[in-house]
Formats: structure tokens, sequence, C-alpha cells
């Protein structure tokens, strides 16, 4: 089985590079820390719909490709670029997304963008043999088995963005093959992924159904797009990241543990058979992780603030109320589950989400819609992609019949 580590023997940094979701936060902190090192190169650019900002950023880096998913806006941005002369060249579609994850002189493929959307070219570059930065979480989500066999079967790293992930990779036993028994071989107890809380950890239960969109967006300690704000507010995040980690590590979720750290100051934690707990800590801010995988196994500045510890004051944990936070009680349910559960629990997660971002439905109706979801379908072992799309789009379907009836 394939993971993080397990091709560790390939070393170098990687100088062409794919950025997959160029306009979202993560797309934007990867160009931040790509600015300040000029040994890398910006092979191709994609967005979705973002024309004024995409256009901002290949006048910026001047990347041989520019992908948009939408036609109209590629079209947009091809005239817009034409005026200033500039060499770049347009695609559009999702056929666009998996010709600049593949193709054959890109080194590394930073998978950034949101949701469902972002499996099919993340599962490309894995196939082709790249190095992955994965920041796409639900890759892993829907479909983990046929991501991590198709990983086995190819010459590709694979390496988390996510901050909890990043630093449970920093942790572990380096060239290490990641499975439950050799971790446990090396002494290796439990995985331990943080939690801020987000914005409403201390709210009266009661107030919760009135949250608005602006309130969940608002995270105490990190910069993030909006679905992912919510998914952070909702702990969502944390429930999506059980799974990933299950995956990425090659371990079930009783080896994985989580607790509230408000601070956002440790990442994420190891903890050994000894008593040892190794903890990765830093700025809560996603340019130390990208610069990481950017760079790794060599290390480079990633532009973000260094810690200052004498300043931080007190450090705290909490275990997580499941009665609190039910959506991370679904995330786990459904890593224990397995098989489609997880393709099933993210699909309706996106629905529910979109539907509260769009005033249709409540804050509390999001783990409502998705506990609901997960009872009416059946739970199948995940054999292709082709069927992981097929529950993906029933799930979405059941979502929104269920959000008209609350």
């Amino acid at each position: 089985m394939s993971d993080p580590v397990h091709h560790a023997g390939r070393v170098g940094v990687s100088r062409s590079i794919t950025l997959l979701g160029a306009t979202g936060s993560i797309g934007k902190s990867t160009l931040e820390v790509i600015a300040l090192h000029p040994q890398y190169s910006v092979f191709a650019l994609t967005a979705n719909s973002n024309v004024a900002l995409l256009l901002e950023q290949c006048l910026r880096f001047s990347p041989r490709y520019a992908v948009m998913v939408e036609e109209p806006a590629a079209e947009q941005l091809a005239r817009a670029l034409a005026r200033r002369d500039s060499a770049t060249r347009v695609l559009a579609g999702a056929q666009g997304l998996l010709e600049v994850a593949s193709h054959p002189e890109v080194d590394t493929v930073m998978a950034a963008i949101v949701g469902a959307a972002g499996l099919p070219s993340a599962l490309a570059a894995v196939q082709h043999s790249k190095k992955v930065l994965l920041a796409n979480k639900e890759a892993l989500v829907m479909a983990g088995d046929l991501f991590m066999d198709a990983l086995a079967q190819s010459d590709a790293v694979l390496l988390p963005i996510d901050s909890e992930h990043n630093a449970v990779f920093q942790c572990l036993p380096q060239n290490l093959r990641a499975t439950a028994d050799a971790l446990r071989a090396q002494g290796v107890r439990r995985i331990v992924l943080t939690a801020s809380g987000g914005p409403f950890r201390e709210w009266p239960l009661e107030d919760l159904h009135a949250v608005t969109p602006e309130q969940a967006c608002r995270h105490p300690n990190w910069s993030m797009g909006r679905k992912i704000s919510v998914d952070s507010a909702s702990m969502m995040n944390k429930g999506l990241e059980v799974i990933e980690a299950c995956f990425l590590f090659g371990v079930g979720p009783e080896m994985v543990d989580v607790l509230i750290h408000p601070q956002s100051i440790v990442h994420s934690m190891v903890e050994y058979a000894d008593g040892s707990i190794l903890a990765q800590m830093g700025s809560p801010d996603m340019r130390i992780p990208i610069a990481h995988c950017l760079a790794w196994p060599q290390r480079i500045a990633s532009g973000a603030a260094y810690l200052d510890l004498t300043r931080q004051g007190a450090l705290h944990f909490f275990n997580p109320d499941l009665g609190r936070f039910p959506c991370l009680r679904l995330g786990i349910e459904a890593a224990r589950a397995g098989g489609t559960a997880p393709t099933v629990l993210n699909a309706a997660n996106e629905v529910a989400v979109e539907a509260f971002l769009k005033g249709d439905s409540s804050f509390t109706a999001i783990p409502a819609i998705i506990e609901q979801t997960l009872a009416q379908m059946t739970c199948r072992k995940a054999e292709s992609v082709d069927m992981i799309r097929q529950v993906d789009e029933q799930a979405r379907i059941l979502a929104r019949r269920l959000i008209q009836r609350h």
C-alpha cells in the first residue's frame, strides 16, 4: 500500500507546477510561496469561473496553460490575455484539467479544487506519477480505496497539505511504509487531530439554529473559503479529516482521535507507546504546510510569521462534545462503515452547506440532512470511479429532496 512516505527515496526539488484551484485560498497561498522561490515555475493555473483573478495570476506568473472550467469564462480569459499579448494558452472544461494535471512536463500538482469536482484531476495526477500535494480532502473521502490503489500502482508521491495531516506526516517515523501494523511496530499508539472548535464552540446550543452564513464563515484563527469555513464551524471538516487520515496513514478510525485546541498552534500530534507525544506547531498559516510539501524532503521559507511561544500564553485541549458537533460523529461513523458511506457523507454535506450559504436551510439542518441521507442509502463496496460518481449523484439528489422538506 502506498502512502505519503512510500516513495521516500525519490528526493529533489520539483520545479514545474500545475496548480489546480489557483483562485481559492490554498491556490493564492501557494502562489505566495512560489513567488519567494524563483526555482519554481508555474506550468498551469486553473479556476472555475473567476476570470479577473486568474487573469491577474497569469500575467504575473506566465504559465504555459490556464484552464477555466466554465466555457464562457475560458473565452473571456482568452480574449483578455490576447489583448495583453500573453503567450498563455487557455483550455476549458474538465478535459483541460485532466490535461494539465497529467502533462509529461509537470513535476508537481497542487490539488486544491474544493469538493467532489477535484477528484478526477487529482486522480489523474496520481495515475501519471506526479508529486501530488493533496489539499482536496474529498478525493480521499469519496474514493479513498481507489485513490490509494492508484497510488500503489504508480510512482506518484502523495503529500498532505491539510495542516492536520501535514503535521501528522511530520511527526511519524520517516521512510515508513504506513500501515497500522507498521506504525504499531514503530511504537505508534494513536494519531491525534486537533480542531479549533470553530466560532460556535461555546455558543448555547439553542442559538445554533439562528446562525447566519456570515457568522459561520468568521473563523477565529484561519482564513479560508466559505465552504471550508462552514465545515470548520460544524466540525464536518474534522469528520472528513478522520476519514482522510485513515487512508493516508493506513489505519482504522480506532487509531485516530480528535481534540479541541482553540489556539490552533499545535496542528496535530502522534502518540507513541512509550508515552512520548510528538507535536507539530506553528502559526495558523497554510503557507507553512504548502512550503513543506513543495520542497519536501528539504525545507524552504514560507513567508509565514515565525511562532513566538513567549507570546502565546496557555495552550488548551478539550475532548469534543459530539452532541454539540454531530457532523464529527457522522464522519467517524462513516469512517467505521467504509465503502460508499464516506461518499454519501461528503455529497450530502456539500449539498447541505450550499443550501445554508444560499439561505435556503439552517445551520442545524446540515447534520440532519446528512444523517437522513446516510440512513436512506445502502452502504456498498466502492468498486470503481463510475460507481463512486453514481453514488455521489444519487446522494445529492436525495439530499436536495430532503432540504425541500425541511
